[in-house]
């Protein structure tokens, strides 16, 4: 695993445990390394899910401009909490609006840490 998926797991933990203490649906209760799994799963969930999902809500993002992209990124927060469930890793969701709000913050804290640590979220290209 190279060294930028281990910095956005820890950045997408980060960003799920501000969520965790921001929005009251959405709660964790287990150890430490069991979250990091849970970003561990969340990563892997936007990695390969995420983009097939952007690509068949590709006309509703456009109509909304770009606002549906938060219903994608809580269906994957929904998904990861239902990996979390299946797993028995103690990370859960009450219900939509608690995810929708909690895709706020991990997209709203997510990008912080990303400017915070210097980690990309999108490929660069350097020119010289």
């Amino acid at each position: 695993m190279k060294t930028d998926r281990i910095v956005q797991i820890l950045i997408n933990a980060g960003a799920l445990y501000a969520a965790v203490w921001v929005v009251g649906g959405i709660t964790f209760d287990g150890e430490w390394w069991k979250f990091l799994l849970v970003a561990l799963a969340f990563s892997l969930l936007n990695t390969y899910l995420r983009p097939i999902l952007r690509i068949l809500t590709f006309p509703i993002s456009i109509m909304t401009l770009g606002i549906f992209l938060i219903v994608i990124n809580a269906v994957m927060i929904l998904l990861a909490a239902a990996v979390s469930d299946q797993l028995g890793l103690g990370f859960a969701v009450t219900d939509f609006w608690a995810a929708f709000f909690g895709a706020i913050v991990v997209a709203i804290v997510g990008w912080i840490l990303s400017m915070v640590i210097g980690a990309s979220r999108m490929p660069v290209k350097v020119i010289s």
